[in-house]
């Protein structure tokens, strides 16, 4: 059986690290390509999203992703946003809880996911305001590639 405290854990230090000092449109671009690259040499097909203050900035479709990896993209989206924490960190936290997002807090399934893939764009010292998402992998893997361009990112522009 998977530690999900532990996991928990490990995901908010992610969410300490990985934080801007700012967001601008060019940057997502350049992270949305950035995640395309990656995935073209995995020969992998997903979904991107990102957004801030409820605008759309990037949104690129593989080939073999459908209307449905749209709809995970915007539900990971809402909860990253929502609650401040990654998709996959509200997702161990519904875990150890044993209860889904519905019961625990409230909120409809069809506009919620709580399943990895959705990272908040933290600003330091002001919050979140938007997120980049990932659908068309195992949650464990949009997750990661959305977090591994982010730390690439935040490494290369300080």
């Amino acid at each position: 059986m998977e530690d999900y405290i532990e996991l928990q854990k490990n995901l908010l230090a992610e969410e300490e690290e990985l934080q801007f000092s700012q967001f601008t449109n060019e940057m997502a671009l350049q992270i949305g390509c950035r995640i395309i690259e990656i995935i073209k040499q995995e020969n992998k097909h997903v979904t991107i999203d990102i957004t801030r203050n409820g605008q759309q900035l990037f949104h690129y479709a593989f080939p073999k992703t459908s209307a449905d990896n749209d709809q995970w993209v915007r539900r990971k989206s809402n909860v990253a946003c929502r609650f401040g924490h990654s998709s996959h960190y509200i997702w161990a936290q519904l875990r150890a809880a044993k209860k889904t997002i519905q019961e625990r807090y409230l909120v409809d399934p069809t506009e919620y996911a709580a399943s990895g893939g959705a990272f908040p764009i933290i600003i330091k010292n002001v919050g979140v305001i938007g997120a980049i998402a990932v659908s068309g992998l195992p949650q464990e893997e949009d997750h990661l590639v959305v977090t591994t361009v982010i730390r690439e990112f935040i490494n290369k522009t300080n």
